[in-house]
């Protein structure tokens, strides 16, 4: 499973003057709080009403992502850092509020592979019937509707002018936020390999993309794994990955371009780069033990080149000076020992870079 955190959007829908939305959103908010808490998971409570929303007033279609109006690019950006959303709506006539359809529509990729779980209120059919209805338009929009629901009667969950439902309604809302962070993480890879700036990997199903600061725990992990080998054939103290924390790893994702190697939600290679002066420095190459003599080393160093500045003259990259392995697939690859000063136990070694074409 993912140990990144799972931000959730809760929606309340309704616009109406004197909705009861607000109350309900409020009530469901301060119910499941705790358990967010325990699970690593960030509530946003979001009302459409003060999104402020017009008809759906864009020229391109959605898909294309070419927004026009700062409204649209707002709501984009909202939806976009959601990894998934609770959406408390009415009933208006067998159906959702206009709203809430008109708040789909505006938007396209960035609802793909999102789970969605839903808390209606209502009269005779406490709302669910508007959740069969959105049911069927968000998974057009490759949203991933859950199993688990919070259907509120009017009658027995409002007393005395509050939302104050049964002790069950509670729980079940427990369980919708459960239901929700599990799906969420599970699709974690699908929202990632399906954003801009991911490629295709050359493992089947693979996907590289730039790491963050937030990746620091899958960084952390995957450094302990591959350089323990490292500290066989060298000085243990002369080799950093094995000794940071996770807090001095996300330091140095904040000032090196980080790419990583991702497969079903596990980090199989990374490789860090930056320009110093004229020179393009290459590190932190690495590959999970169980997939070495794939090629993924080379491929994963082969991105770091294609990545150098144009105005570097060469490319340099450094290794235990015990590391056999690691020094003939440099020199594979086209790199000589430079005499560089360096930290003791290591040698540099240095490429010229490949000419660009126009």
């Amino acid at each position: 499973m993912s140990m990144k955190q799972v931000r959730v959007l809760v929606l309340v829908c309704s616009t109406r003057p004197g909705a009861l939305g607000p109350a309900v959103g409020a009530w469901l908010t301060e119910t499941i709080t705790p358990r967010a808490a325990e699970l690593g998971a960030e509530l946003v409570p979001l009302a459409l009403a003060d999104l402020g929303l017009p008809f759906l007033d864009e020229e391109e279609h959605p898909s294309s992502g070419v927004y026009q109006n700062e409204h649209t690019r707002r709501w984009s950006a909202i939806v976009d850092a959601a990894d998934g959303f609770i959406v408390v709506t009415p009933e208006y006539n067998y159906g959702m509020p206009a709203t809430l359809k008109n708040a789909l529509d505006y938007l396209s990729r960035e609802w793909a592979w999102k789970p969605v779980g839903f808390v209606s209120y209502g009269n005779t059919s406490a709302g669910t019937r508007a959740v069969q209805h959105a049911k069927q338009v968000v998974t057009t929009l490759r949203l991933v509707p859950l199993g688990s629901t919070v259907a509120l009667r009017l009658a027995d969950a409002v007393r005395d002018g509050e939302v104050r439902p049964a002790a069950a309604a509670g729980k079940a809302a427990i369980g919708v936020l459960d239901e929700l962070v599990r799906v969420a993480h599970a699709l974690r890879p699908m929202r990632e390999q399906a954003r801009p700036g991911s490629e295709a990997g050359p493992e089947p199903g693979s996907y590289l993309r730039r790491l963050t600061p937030d990746d620091a725990p899958d960084v952390t992990v995957l450094q302990r794994c591959c350089w323990a080998d490292e500290a066989l054939v060298n000085d243990p103290q002369t080799v950093p990955a094995l000794h940071e924390s996770v807090e001095q790893v996300r330091d140095w994702l904040a000032d090196w371009h980080t790419v990583g190697l991702w497969r079903d939600g596990r980090l199989l290679g990374m490789v860090r780069t930056r320009r110093v002066g004229t020179e393009w420095h290459v590190g932190r190459l690495g590959v999970v033990p169980d997939l070495r003599g794939r090629g993924l080393g080379r491929w994963l160093l082969q991105t770091a080149e294609a990545a150098a500045d144009p105005a570097c003259r060469r490319i340099v990259l450094s290794t235990g000076a015990g590391s056999r392995n690691n020094i003939a697939l440099y020199q594979s690859q086209g790199y000589r020992p430079a005499p560089l000063p360096g930290e003791d136990g290591t040698v540099h070694l240095t490429k010229e870079p490949l000419p660009t074409t126009a």
